[in-house]
């Protein structure tokens, strides 16, 4: 029986195990340039006996920032300052991943800076409110993208998982989730868009493949990843048809190659549509399920039944740095500070010294 401890081939890469750190924002980035620190080395380092890291979300774009204090990967000084992470997190063994985000329209001005305003699929202003390191503040209306921004905006994706394998990452992981860019061009709340873009389902998932396609051209399949949540709502997104959209998507990016899907169930109830999903992927299936509060030992048995390839752990990753050897053991376990989950300095620790 397989099982969450047993090692695995990524596309060529081999994982020591089945357990990922799921990405997770921290917003500790140094504030003009968007570079990582050494305390970002040092919280990864802590983790690197995880089968696989995949980073919080770093803006492949100036435009794609979405928070205060997170990381670029779009320029040459924050290629440098990732290195001294990879550099950290393979001297300890580990496996480190990438995840480039564009958050799109959920962002603001004050946030950006540099005379630049929040972009998406459609005009479309998002319900809620947004830190922007002074308070919260009400979103603003994204400005569409044009035909030309939409390729620039691909394009742009690939440039920086380019930057990612320079700086030393074994990979990266298209964020298509929780409501930023690429899922906002995926669900019909967000996308009003008539061009090839949008309106049907094969129009809406255009952008997400596109994405796909350039980033396993520019740095090759075996190193491309994508992460979805159907059905999620975060971020004020909402999608009327999640089963024939995201059938659609994984049929249209299968034939690509890609090294991994990264499904995380948001809500509730579509165990069906991931083991579906499952099922159309042939490459290794992660999978962020749909708990109770922070995915637990008990997730475990989702890799024993082939529900999953490889199990993405978040909250209780931050509580815990040496999570695969408390797994493995039975515990004991810190107690995530689900406070600081969402957004922020996400600490999550309750005793254990991690940074």
């Amino acid at each position: 029986m397989t099982t969450a401890f047993d090692p695995i081939d990524l596309a060529g890469t081999r994982l020591a195990n089945r357990i990922a750190m799921a990405p997770m924002t921290r917003s500790r980035a140094e504030a003009e340039l968007r570079i990582p620190t050494q305390l970002t080395a040092e919280y990864y380092a802590q983790r690197a006996t995880a089968g696989l890291i995949i980073t919080e979300g770093v803006q492949p774009t100036a435009v794609g920032q979405g928070y205060p204090n997170t990381p670029g990967l779009h320029s040459a000084e924050q290629v440098a300052a990732w290195r001294e992470v990879t550099d950290a997190v393979h001297e300890r063994g580990g496996k480190i991943f990438a995840q480039l985000m564009h958050a799109g329209r959920i962002s603001h001005p004050v946030v950006l800076g540099q005379g630049l305003h929040p972009v998406g699929p459609s005009a479309v202003t998002p319900a809620g409110q947004l830190f922007t390191g002074t308070g919260l503040t009400d979103f603003v209306a994204p400005r569409e993208l044009t035909a030309d921004e939409v390729r620039e905006s691909v394009e742009g994706f690939a440039t920086a998982a380019r930057n990612a394998v320079e700086a030393g990452f074994d990979g990266v992981e298209i964020h298509g989730a929780n409501g930023y860019l690429v899922h906002q061009f995926l669900a019909d709340g967000s996308n009003k868009r008539t061009d090839e873009w949008g309106g049907t389902v094969e129009n809406r998932i255009r952008f997400a493949v596109e994405v796909v396609k350039a980033v396993a051209d520019a740095v090759g399949p075996e190193r491309t990843g994508l992460r979805i949540s159907p059905a999620n709502p975060y971020n004020d997104i909402s999608e009327s048809d999640t089963e024939e959209l995201y059938t659609a998507l994984v049929t249209a990016v299968e034939p690509l190659g890609i090294a991994y899907l990264h499904v995380l169930e948001a809500v509730p109830g579509l165990r069906d549509l991931t083991l579906a999903l499952r099922k159309q992927f042939s490459g290794t299936f992660v999978l962020n399920p749909s708990t109770d509060g922070p995915t637990g030992p008990e997730a475990l048995a989702l890799i024993e039944d082939g529900t999953a390839d490889v199990l993405a752990y978040g909250a209780l990753f931050l509580a815990n740095p040496d999570l695969p050897a408390r797994l493995q053991a039975g515990g004991p376990y810190n107690t995530p500070d689900n406070t600081t989950f969402f957004g922020g300095d996400h600490r999550g620790y309750t005793d254990y010294p991690a940074l």
